[in-house]
């Protein structure tokens, strides 16, 4: 109790100090509120009569180690021994044995999926880093989809191009890009897009097309839609307009109809709170300066007219300078960034 005492004192946490010396820090807590004492702690007198002996536990990872059995888990061994008439310990011993020696790992020959994180992009301008999914509408016929594929800008927001088909395929995907590269007069060397492991994004005419005009894939990790949260976000907000149709499209070109409109109001009317609600338009196009710089002057001038409603600065309408895709080491500049992208 004097130790952890001296240790608090130094700035020492009580819990940390605890762990250190293997006590709880309620125990200490305990003590102090008694005045000290005896350590009053019973703890077992005698071992678990169902306790394995040293030779039993051998047994165990003996098994467990063998060459009939070194590539199988537990759950494998028990019952391939117990077709031999052996019966050493449970699953769950073997499984505790084996954790508490260190041999709780991948067990089979195969190795296991290594699935690292992508790498970190950055976009400091427009057309630098684009993201790109295909989402699910429902059609009239029960069990068949209509696919959009949209391709976004993460820097701006803004919808560089879409479509919508009867079809999932990775020749769609490739002829939209392309579209999207000739009418907005892209140059795409070195231009990175991010999407995530489906077929349409690694198929070989999609990898084709991306290695011929010299851009850069990225893609995610198998089942991780934080990889992609641009174009998850894009998605989230399109379904949840209040215009979103409650009954399936009748038609491909109802579909198509409909999301043109979308995209219309979200390029052209939907402030971002990503990019400090402007509308991907003006920033994609420069006018996101002017537009704050106003605000700054018009907060300005608010404080100056009521400097007593004010406790602290105006708002920050500076405009986001970087925006980052996947980032090796989150900021805590960075982590607002991609909440706010979703």
């Amino acid at each position: 109790m004097e130790m952890i005492e001296e240790a608090v004192e130094n700035g020492a946490r009580l819990e940390r100090a605890c762990r250190v010396i293997g006590l709880c820090s309620r125990t200490i807590q305990r003590w102090w509120a008694q005045g000290g004492g005896e350590d009053l702690r019973m703890g077992p007198k005698t071992e678990p009569p169902n306790k394995l002996s040293e030779r039993e536990r051998d047994q165990v990872l003996e098994a467990a180690n063998s060459p009939a059995f070194r590539d199988l888990s537990a759950n494998q061994i028990v019952p391939l021994l117990a077709d031999r008439g052996i019966y050493l310990a449970s699953e769950a011993t073997f499984y505790r044995i084996l954790r508490e020696e260190g041999q709780q790992k991948h067990r089979e020959r195969s190795q296991p999926a290594s699935h690292h994180k992508p790498r970190e992009h950055v976009a400091t301008g427009p057309c630098q880093v684009f993201s790109w999914d295909i989402t699910y509408l429902r059609s009239a016929v029960r069990g068949q989809f209509y696919y959009l594929y949209m391709f976004e800008d993460i820097w701006s927001r803004k919808i560089m191009g879409w479509d919508v088909h009867a079809e999932e395929s990775m020749d769609h995907s490739a002829a939209l890009f392309e579209r999207i590269c000739r009418e907005h007069g892209i140059n795409p060397n070195g231009l990175v897009l991010h999407s995530d492991n489906g077929g349409p994004m690694k198929g070989s005419t999609m990898l084709a097309t991306l290695q011929r005009m010299g851009i850069v894939p990225s893609f995610s990790r198998p089942r991780v839609s934080d990889d992609n949260p641009y174009s998850e976000a894009l998605f989230r907000t399109m379904k949840y307009r209040p215009e979103y149709p409650r009954k399936p499209f009748a038609s491909l070109q109802d579909a198509r109809r409909w999301v043109a409109g979308f995209v219309r109001w979200y390029n052209t009317e939907h402030l971002h709170s990503g990019i400090k609600f402007v509308s991907p338009d003006d920033r994609h196009n420069g006018a996101e300066a002017e537009i704050l710089r106003n605000r700054r002057e018009i907060y300005k001038a608010a404080r100056r007219r009521h400097p007593n409603r004010w406790s602290g600065k105006t708002r920050n309408w500076n405009p986001v300078e970087k925006v980052y895709l996947n980032p090796q080491k989150e900021t805590e500049t960075v982590r607002k960034e991609i909440k706010q992208a979703a």
